[in-house]
């Protein structure tokens, strides 16, 4: 992202989302090249709950927004307002939304009147139609593409569609999204009253919200080749984004067998149906729970059992779902997505958020990086680079690999370890947590050096996070990165003239502990008559360390970990390192 100063502020756009449970400001950078993340450069929240307020009297009747509700509101608008002519942004790109409470609040009318008013803004009041439209285009700014169902839960109402997005093109249902009265405050309520009323009550609450949610599935009229992509994957994938969803899943976090969870961002965040619908587990952790839980208000904890009522329901009402993929993106990701071209939004977002950081020679050291890797297409499990390591992960690894360059020698593996949680990729919003966890686990083996025992629990979990197999490679392709590093210092690799190159092989080897076995081989050619100063005895304490990483010792052990793709035992693989030398042009 450009520096303030740099920012063109026809490219700033302001959001008022104001939902039923809270009001948000925020302030986004639509400038290239990172335009597809779209940089938020300002961020606040408000937390009135527009819903309640109208259910504030005595006798609990709804009634109209409080005029001290009114004024709040107004008051934090105008503040907005200042900050917004603080950043420079053009009146025409200030976009104020309401959605549920404010569209059926008795004094709508009055309430939008005094905001324009008093601070000479329009107010958009999105129908159900647009809300679950705009909803469902912040889930797919959220990925680089999307497939599956997908729901959204405020504080009034929650939404369900379908959506397939890829290439930069998105379709949802023919019929929009379906809304429901079971937002997450609307529900808290009205289980409330349910309960008083006794277990049947209850039973039939239950019943009505099925029922209504297999009509919607019904009505959404879900393409046969999505139906037939879920059967073959084992179900759905269910997309959630909201409030109250986020609020589940950051409990699921804290729930998680690595404690604590290392990557602290909703977006991105998976978890299987088993997890998801352990509503007792959830319950029991805010029951037991003596401290705050991360990112889990009061507010939000009081609404967790009407949120664990509706994962039940979901469960029982839509169809097989095989896992939940998490999205921070809402009405403000939708709305500034929806403005984007499609050459912008088929962007992949991990690259897009590398690209600032890139060396002067990517799409070399690219090159560098695939040809140190062996074929993939070998049958032998052990001899398999894991499905994860895909192009677009080694280009965003070549536009990262210098990026710790100007950090002291001596911190420069904990920064790149932190650098995607908390580091230079923390405000990147559309990555998945793997990715994440690959490049930090990556970056951190490219700086030669110790950890500080905080940071080596960190990396611990880390590695915990994926398979014991990726967790290798990822050891394998740091050191890798390092001989790099070593051979382009600046990241600037000749067109004309190389300095080094690579190839792989398998061997068969003996191994005095492990008797023959098969080694990658990684054949490394120095082109010592274009540089002298890059001879083999300079990269020989280099070359020894990444084949260190192939003794049996510094394997990966098996242990309780959340990667998906498991393997029996530790993993390794033995790595014999050949240098020599070349020429050529």
């Amino acid at each position: 992202m450009a520096s303030l100063q740099a920012v063109k502020k026809d490219n700033l756009h302001a959001v008022v989302d104001m939902g039923s449970n809270g009001i948000r400001f925020s302030i986004s950078d639509l400038s290239e090249p990172t335009t597809r993340i779209m940089p938020t450069i300002f961020q606040d929240r408000a937390g009135i709950s527009l819903y309640d307020a109208q259910f504030s009297t005595t006798d609990g009747e709804r009634g109209p927004i409080p005029p001290a509700v009114i004024e709040e509101v107004v008051t934090r608008l105008i503040r907005f307002k200042t900050t917004c002519e603080d950043f420079g942004v053009p009146l025409q790109n200030i976009h104020v939304l309401a959605t549920e409470a404010t569209r059926t609040a008795p004094n709508s009318a009055e309430f939008l009147s005094t905001i324009k008013q008093r601070t000479g803004w329009e107010t958009r009041i999105l129908s159900k139609e647009d809300e679950g439209r705009i909803g469902a285009l912040g889930v797919a700014s959220s990925f680089a593409s999307v497939e599956g169902l997908v729901m959204d839960l405020g504080g009034g109402s929650t939404q369900l569609t379908w959506m397939i997005a890829r290439d930069g093109r998105v379709t949802i249902s023919p019929k929009g999204s379906v809304s429901f009265p079971y937002g997450a405050a609307a529900l808290t309520r009205r289980l409330e009253e349910t309960r008083r009323k006794g277990r049947k009550a209850e039973q039939e609450l239950k019943e009505e919200m099925k029922t209504n949610f297999q009509n919607a599935y019904k009505s959404l009229l879900v393409p046969e080749s999505l139906e037939r992509a879920a059967e073959s994957r084992g179900g759905f994938d269910l997309y959630l984004c909201g409030g109250g969803f986020r609020g589940w899943g950051y409990l699921l976090m804290s729930q998680s067998r690595l404690d604590p969870y290392p990557i602290p961002i909703i977006n991105g965040f998976r978890a299987d149906r088993a997890e998801f619908i352990d509503t007792v587990a959830v319950m029991d952790t805010i029951s037991k729970s003596d401290t705050k839980i991360f990112r889990v208000s009061k507010r939000r904890a009081s609404q967790v059992p009407a949120v664990a009522f509706l994962v039940n329901v979901i469960a029982e009402a839509l169809p097989a779902i095989k896992s939940i993929q998490f999205c921070q993106g809402g009405v403000r990701e939708g709305l500034l997505y929806d403005k984007l071209s499609t050459d912008i939004r088929k962007q992949d977002p991990l690259l897009v958020a590398t690209a600032p950081y890139a060396p002067p020679s990517a799409q070399a050291i690219f090159d560098l990086f695939r040809s140190a890797l062996p074929d993939t297409s070998s049958p032998i499990l052990s001899r398999q680079v894991p499905s994860s390591f895909t192009d677009s992960l080694l280009l965003a690894l070549a536009n990262l690999c210098f990026a710790h360059s100007y950090v002291p020698r001596e911190t420069r593996p904990a920064a790149a370890l932190y650098s995607t949680t908390t580091g230079i990729l923390a405000s990147a919003n559309s990555l998945a947590h793997t990715d994440r966890t690959l490049l930090a686990l990556i970056l951190s083996e490219r700086w030669p050096g110790d950890l500080a025992p905080a940071e080596q629990a960190f990396q611990s979990r880390l590695r915990r996070f994926v398979s014991a197999q990726e967790a290798w490679w990822c050891q394998y392709l740091g050191r890798v990165a390092t001989l790099i590093g070593d051979v382009y210092p600046a990241g600037r690799v000749s067109d004309h003239e190389w300095r080094i190159q690579f190839s792989t092989s398998w061997q068969q080897v003996f191994k005095k502990k492990q008797g023959t076995t098969d080694a990658l081989y990684l054949k490394v050619v120095v082109n010592e008559a274009v540089n002298q100063a890059v001879t083999r005895e300079f990269l020989q304490d280099t070359v020894e360390r990444i084949e260190k990483i192939g003794k049996r010792k510094n394997w990966i052990k098996a242990e309780d970990r959340l990667g998906a793709e498991r393997l029996a035992g530790d993993y390794g693989v033995s790595v014999e390192v050949g240098l020599s030398s070349g020429h050529g042009s």
